[in-house]
């Protein structure tokens, strides 16, 4: 059993003396995992770091075993990251999150998605919008997505704000009423075009939204939490905007 395909890595577990365990999102075949010998020598362990994109060829005797992988870099992003401790934040809490799809599942949307994730982290006006939508399509692809096109209540597709928790679906300020303080913000970016006016704030209610459903539906009922570095996410978020707040 063989394939070729590209991939980003998720995650490195040692194994052995000099091998290692690469978690790998592909494009064609899921989340992935193979066994790299040599993984930890000097030459591949640059290679082998979260948030890299790899060509992979991948061997095994039988589909279902581990198998290996032969790796070459297509893109280094680890190593620009790595002094960016609020893109690495964000590096981090997606390869976590990540940890929910299926294994050998494919997910070709979803990694595409994931890339230009990867491709936007050294711009941080940009990349926390894109890391919440990724985490909207992934509920989608996992078959958990929320409805945000109209009111649940008025069936009116403008000035949508809210979220119900119940049911996953808008509601406008008009449908909302007395209930407003038991729903979920729903920030503009997630229905409309993303713009310059987008906030800190924004991104916090677009984080609490989906990271509500990734707990009930997928995380919670497996781990009892979010991933740590999901958890640290939103708090290095709220740090950024605390200054702002205070002036």
């Amino acid at each position: 059993m063989e394939w070729r395909d590209e991939g980003v890595v998720l995650s490195v577990k040692l194994h052995g003396e000099n091998a290692v365990i690469v978690d790998m999102l592909t494009a064609q075949h899921g989340r992935h995992s193979g066994l790299v010998r040599g993984g930890r020598s000097r030459r591949l362990r640059p290679v082998l770091q979260p948030g890299n994109s790899l060509m992979l060829h991948w061997r095994a005797r039988l589909e279902d075993h581990l198998g290996s992988y032969s790796v070459e870099l297509m893109t280094a992003r680890a190593g620009i990251l790595i002094d960016d401790g609020f893109a690495l934040a964000g590096l981090t809490a997606a390869s976590s999150v990540a940890t929910a799809l299926p294994e050998r599942e494919a997910h070709s949307a979803l990694f595409s998605a994931y890339e230009v994730l990867m491709d936007n982290l050294e711009d941080p006006d940009i990349w926390p919008m894109l890391y919440v939508r990724w985490e909207l399509g992934l509920l989608q692809e996992l078959g958990f997505g929320l409805d945000l096109a109209t009111c649940a209540v008025t069936g009116v597709k403008e000035g949508l704000a809210y979220v119900s928790p119940r049911s996953g679906r808008a509601v406008c300020v008009e449908g909302a009423g007395q209930y407003k303080a038991q729903l979920l913000a729903l920030p503009g970016f997630l229905t409309g075009p993303t713009g310059a006016d987008t906030t800190e704030r924004d991104v916090l209610d677009g984080l609490a939204l989906t990271g509500y459903f990734l707990e009930k539906q997928l995380f919670g009922p497996l781990l009892g939490h979010l991933p740590e570095p999901r958890t640290r996410l939103v708090d290095i978020v709220h740090k950024r905007l605390t200054p702002k707040a205070e002036i």
